[in-house]
This record gives C-alpha cells, sequence and structure tokens, in this order.
C-alpha cells in the first residue's frame, strides 16, 4: 500500500504578525525537511508525530490563515506515509480537510501548495472501501497546483510521478526534468536538495 508518501488585526499589529507567522512556518519547514531527508526510516514515525503537534498549534496561533492549514495537511500526510499501514487513514483524512480549509480561504498560498498536496493524496491513498484515493480528482488538483506555479520543484514532480503511476513514462519524465530544473528555494535548501535526490530516482527508473 502505497501512502505518501498542505485574520483580524489592526493595521500597526499586521506587520508583526506577518513576521511571526514567517518565522514559525519556516520553523515547520525546517524541521519536516530535516525529519523527512535526514532521520532514519526507523525514527520517522515519532518524529513525525511530534512535528504533528507542532502544526496543530501552528494552525491555532494563526486562525483565518491558510499557510499553517497547508503545512498541517503536509505534516499529517508524511506522518501516515511514516506509520504505513490501515492505522494511517485517519492521518490522511485529517490531511485532507485542513487542506480543503486551506482552499476555502487561500487557494492561491504558498504558490498553490493545498492543490498539489491534495493531488499527491488522492493518488496515493487506496480507493474505496479502504480510502478515498480518486485518479481523477488528482489530476484535476495537480493540474490547477501547476496553472498556479508550473516552474515549481513540487507540483512538477507530483504530476510526473502521478503519470508514472499512470503507465506515462515519457510525459512523466518532461515533467520530472522540468521539477529538477526548477529554480532553487534560498529559504528550503535541504527540501530542495532531497526533492532533486528523488527526482533522480523517479528519472532513473523510467
Amino acid at each position: 500500500m502505497k501512502w505518501m508518501i498542505l485574520l483580524m488585526a489592526s493595521v500597526l499589529a499586521m506587520p508583526a504578525l506577518a513576521g511571526d507567522l514567517e518565522k514559525d512556518l519556516a520553523g515547520i519547514q525546517s524541521r519536516w525537511a530535516k525529519i523527512q531527508y535526514q532521520l532514519p526510516e526507523d525514527r520517522k514515525e515519532k518524529a513525525f508525530e511530534q512535528l504533528a503537534g507542532q502544526a496543530e498549534a501552528f494552525v491555532a496561533a494563526y486562525p483565518g490563515r491558510a499557510e499553517p492549514l497547508i503545512w498541517q495537511g503536509i505534516v499529517l500526510s508524511t506522518y501516515a506515509g511514516a506509520k504505513g499501514g490501515l492505522g494511517a487513514l485517519g492521518l490522511v483524512k485529517d490531511a485532507r480537510k485542513a487542506l480543503e480549509k486551506a482552499l476555502e480561504i487561500d487557494p492561491a498560498a504558498l504558490e498553490g501548495s493545498a492543490y498539489t498536496s491534495l493531488g499527491s493524496l488522492y493518488y496515493q491513498v487506496p480507493g474505496w472501501p479502504l480510502g478515498f484515493g480518486d485518479d481523477d480528482k488528482a489530476r484535476h488538483y495537480l493540474l490547477k497546483a501547476l496553472e498556479l506555479n508550473p516552474d515549481g520543484i513540487d507540483p512538477n514532480f507530483f504530476y510526473g510521478d502521478f503519470l508514472i503511476e499512470q503507465d506515462q513514462p515519457e510525459r512523466a519524465r518532461k515533467y520530472l526534468n522540468k521539477a529538477l530544473d526548477a529554480p532553487e528555494r534560498p529559504s528550503r535548501p535541504l527540501a530542495d536538495s532531497g526533492r532533486r535526490e528523488e527526482i533522480r530516482s523517479k528519472l532513473e527508473s523510467l
């Protein structure tokens, strides 16, 4: 079973709030990358469980913002991937809820990352009766992500991976190569490095 594996304030308070949110977001992103790409497999489940608690607090600290919900969805979905089995189904359902709520607030937040993460869930989670997996929905969300961020590493990677699952290796190669050539994200070097290793592995397998 394959798992994958997304305010009301015064004008004077808004700049400080934005800065705090960006700092907290960077902390969640950095910790996620370290767990995903540096920890041994047998330590990931516990680490993601702890990070899920931090992500929940992040959401509570910034009600009405899409960015914390997106990252709660990402953390929960990768926690599910580390946990595996039927016990992870509840986690991916919670991830989907967080991502759907983020889309209701701001579909364009973090360059459409909620669409990317939802799309990846829909093609990696089992279909009925075990889960909610749906290739048509996966395609819809992943293409929406590409509309918003056509050159991004993640939307191109996940759409390429989806095309591999759809037995379309030549089309997949196009998107994976585009992901490999995506612009660097200065604030997320570890995530970019780890993702590029995944992309190279996918390309070698084609």
